[in-house]
């Protein structure tokens, strides 16, 4: 008996459970809250343990929450992942970009592309930040009412026309926006089972998504192609790219159609993104008038009435709280997505082949375990210790070798920007009601966010 209650023991530590999870009401559920409400389907596995799953149709879905479990698929084991459905999806829009590509394909993309986001060069694409920034408000008007998400959508989208193309893309803003819009759109359809089928419906929307996408691509192409022509370095992204070789490599450069999919991705992560952390930025900022108030008096100090530069940064350390505080509890990605290509223990539990598995950042950065008063904006919390709380209890940038390679690029572009608009304008959410984040590709609030402009410095209209 004892001999065989040993040899139990070793066969279960050998072969460990699968995860456990909550159990569907009705037929569908899951897939319903799928696609109406994906955060209170994360929230509702989370209750059931560090290690959770579903079953969504014939797909088993794993979320891990525990930092230490995230760190293992990220980091420790990221050999047994690959990207998740969600972002074979986006390969319709972004193709083989950096963001969706694997294996050595990745490795080499990276190695071409990290040397445009080294510090230095960087630092040259501070001035136009701030000059686009500062551009965009002074056509605004005190006591103005206007949609702040769409207003961040269109200065981040001129940073990265000015940046990676050196070009004036508003004049083609409008094509790249709309692409992008219904990309997004159907993304949040075609991850459903079958939803794929969407991209081959003859439905009005789906027309519009290949028109839109068309057009955006002739801009790309278009611009690729002048670059190629000209010849010379413009000190832009476009052209470090095309220069660059694979010197460790085959010592070669990116065709065409390369640099069209890395431009597309590094456009999307240029410009929503950093338009989503400053949109909730602001609304953060409207609800909570002693933060908005220390933030003012800190670039009053530091800056004294002139637009900020990449050189006053360090300075501005409240500034940096404020939008990593923002980035917490609205993430910008919201959710890192895998696929197991092989069975994986993590937290104890198997996580079978072929299981899509999830680490959810808006889940993980209000943790009550890691953070203190979790759902409360307070920027100060960056200058307490952390000794107690894992690394990977933020990661608003993923890990491992597939983080962002434009972190450093978004805190700046971010910091920059808020920094030349909150010198010269307060803005009040006006609202019965918090606005409802929509967890798409990134996370935005659902309806826009409309808000009041409240004029500081004297800026009473648009010509001040």
């Amino acid at each position: 008996m004892s001999d065989s209650l040993s040899l139990g023991m070793r066969l279960f530590r050998r072969h460990p459970a699968r995860p456990p999870g909550p159990k569907s009401r009705y037929p569908g559920q899951f897939l319903v809250t799928l696609a109406t409400d994906k955060l209170a389907l994360f929230g509702g596995m989370a209750k059931s343990g560090d290690v959770t799953q579903i079953i969504i149709g014939p797909q088993p879905v794993a979320l891990l929450s525990h930092p230490d479990d995230i760190q293992t698929m990220l980091v420790t084991r990221q050999r047994s992942f690959v990207k998740g459905r969600a972002l074979e999806v986006t390969k319709v829009l972004l193709g083989e970009g950096l963001l969706t590509s694997e294996g050595e394909q990745h490795l080499r993309q990276r190695r071409l592309i990290q040397p445009a986001f080294h510090r230095d060069r960087l630092t040259g694409y501070g001035a136009s930040m701030t000059e686009l920034a500062d551009r965009q408000q002074r056509s605004w008007n005190a006591n103005e009412l206007l949609d702040v998400h769409e207003q961040m959508m269109r200065v981040t989208l001129a940073i990265a026309g000015r940046t990676l193309f050196d070009a004036d893309v508003e004049g083609d803003a409008h094509d790249v926006a709309e692409a992008l819009e219904l990309s997004l759109r159907m993304f949040n359809r075609a991850i459903l089972p079958m939803g794929m089928l969407f991209e081959f419906a003859p439905i009005p929307w789906v027309r519009e998504l290949h028109r839109a996408r068309r057009r955006m691509d002739a801009l790309i192409h278009r611009l690729i192609q002048e670059r190629r022509t000209e010849g010379r370095d413009r000190g832009d992204l476009l052209s470090m790219l095309i220069n660059a070789r694979d010197e460790e490599g085959d010592r070669t450069g990116m065709s065409d159609r390369q640099l069209r999919d890395e431009l597309i991705t590094l456009m999307l992560a240029a410009h929503e993104t950093t338009a989503n952390a400053l949109t909730w930025t602001w609304y953060l900022l409207s609800q909570h008038p002693e933060v908005e108030a220390t933030l003012h008096a800190e670039l009053d100090r530091v800056l004294g009435g002139q637009l900020p530069t990449a050189a006053d940064l360090p300075a501005l350390a409240y500034t940096r709280q404020v939008l990593a505080e923002s980035m917490r509890l609205f993430p910008p990605a919201w959710a890192v997505e895998r696929r197991a290509i092989e069975d994986v223990e993590i937290g104890g539990y198997t996580i079978a082949k072929g299981t899509v598995v999830l680490a959810c950042q808006y889940l993980v950065h209000r943790d009550p375990r890691w953070w203190r008063d979790p759902e409360r904006f307070r920027p100060e919390r960056w200058t307490e210790p952390a000794a107690d709380r894992p690394k990977f209890a933020y990661f608003p940038f993923g890990a491992g070798t597939r983080i962002c390679i434009g972190e450093h690029f978004a805190w700046m572009e971010g910091m920059l920007v808020l920094a030349t608009i909150a010198q010269r304008w307060r803005l009040r959410y006006e609202g019965a009601t918090p606005p409802a984040p929509q967890p798409l590709v990134t996370l935005r609030p659902r309806d826009g966010l409309a808000m009041r402009l409240i004029a500081r410095r004297g800026a009473t209209a648009g010509t001040s």
